[in-house]
């Protein structure tokens, strides 16, 4: 007698979804109910663009990104206008900084350095002055700087104290509720004939003036996850996946970080709600139903994708695969900065591949499982091509 498939540890979201997932296939199915928690599933392609490009109003129309302590950051034209501002301040800065990046590789990186917390900083780094302008005040930077290092990059929470964590988050609210009235009062607009100075100055003048400051924060704080995290992130999977797989390190900068998107999406779960009562996938849901896209098994669809758990970036060299690539959602909240996200991505990944040799040493850890998907801790060296240690 064959005995029973091993449960997952508990905690390790990942492999259960894959086990649960693997059991409904063999009657057929993509879409599941969960047994923890009883979210309906969803791992099929074409279940998964339903859902989120929300063909039919399946689902109540909701945000990915504009969401506080007490809902949904809206009406829906203040979202649009304020992801419009921001994608074009950042392509701005991501062009005009581009010659910044060699040096900054070398500063950041070279000879040694430790991830993913070394991708969130060079990310904060390289971005800093789209965060916050330069003339703003020095305690708001470090206030900044703080946000990442103690709630941004992967396991801060778990380095200190749950006092510490509320004290730091009422000073950190508290500092940035201030900016933003002053600039409410300042009353600078999006067409501001001297032009958009940083992310706080597009949320604020996208917003108008009577929205709430504390959601305005909440709103800044999401840009700056976005960025120093997920963009950090999604780089700390890169240099992993060339550091592993030494083979590869020829491929084209484009198919590499694709294919690391496709194997580790950052944004790895969307959830929605059904707005009526229907079937997806042959399961019943209603609106009293939580539906969990999970782009983690949409981009691993055996049925969709040849050898899905390798890493083959040539696999890119034929475009798209049309319906199973989501690694920043669909349709109307599809993320605003994904163009500039895989620009600097490809930048940074075309250096390291051109420039240098990369090894890695991984801590023996998983991927750190949380509202993003982070890689797991590990060790980079850089070396020029000649063999020999860059030196600071």
């Amino acid at each position: 007698m064959t005995s029973p498939p091993q449960r997952p540890a508990p905690g390790d979201e990942l492999a259960l979804l894959k086990a649960e997932f693997e059991t409904a296939a063999k009657s057929g199915s993509d879409v599941w109910r969960s047994a923890p928690g009883g979210a309906v599933c969803v791992a099929g392609p074409e279940a998964a663009r339903a859902v989120l490009g929300n063909r039919h109003g399946v689902v109540a129309e909701t945000s990915d990104f504009y969401h506080h302590r007490h809902g949904v950051f809206g009406p829906r034209s203040a979202q649009i206008t304020i992801g419009r501002a921001a994608r074009s301040l950042l392509q701005r800065h991501v062009q005009a900084r581009r010659d910044d990046l060699p040096g900054l590789v070398a500063r950041r990186l070279a000879p040694r350095s430790e991830w993913p917390d070394a991708g969130n900083l060079l990310v904060l780094e390289h971005l800093r002055d789209v965060l916050l302008h330069p003339d703003a005040p020095p305690r708001l930077h470090r206030t900044v700087e703080a946000i990442v290092a103690r709630a941004v990059v992967a396991g801060a929470g778990e380095r200190r104290s749950a006092p510490s964590r509320l004290l730091f988050r009422r000073r950190a609210l508290h500092a940035l509720r201030t900016e933003v009235r002053a600039r409410q009062r300042a009353g600078r607009p999006l067409d501001h004939p001297a032009g958009l100075r940083d992310l706080l100055d597009v949320v604020v003048g996208g917003s108008g003036p009577a929205a709430d400051p504390d959601e305005l924060v909440e709103v800044y704080l999401s840009f700056l996850f976005a960025t120093a995290g997920s963009v950090g992130f999604a780089l700390g999977w890169s240099v992993l996946l060339l550091g592993t797989h030494p083979d590869r390190a020829a491929a084209d900068p484009g198919r590499t970080v694709r294919e690391a998107l496709r194997l580790w999406p950052v944004a790895w779960l969307f959830a929605r709600t059904p707005s009526r009562a229907l079937e997806l996938g042959g399961v019943p849901v209603t609106p009293r139903d939580r539906l969990v896209v999970c782009s983690y098994l949409v981009h691993r669809h055996p049925g969709h994708w040849e050898r899905p758990d390798e890493f083959v970036p040539e696999r890119w060299a034929e475009g798209t695969p049309d319906g199973a690539y989501l690694p920043f959602g669909l349709g109307p909240h599809t993320c605003a900065g994904a163009t500039v996200t895989v620009r600097l991505l490809e930048d940074l990944v075309g250096l390291l591949t051109r420039d240098w040799r990369v090894s890695v040493t991984p801590d023996g850890g998983g991927p750190q499982v949380g509202p993003a998907l982070a890689p797991p801790r590990f060790t980079a060296v850089l070396s020029r091509p000649d063999g020999c240690p860059e030196r600071r």
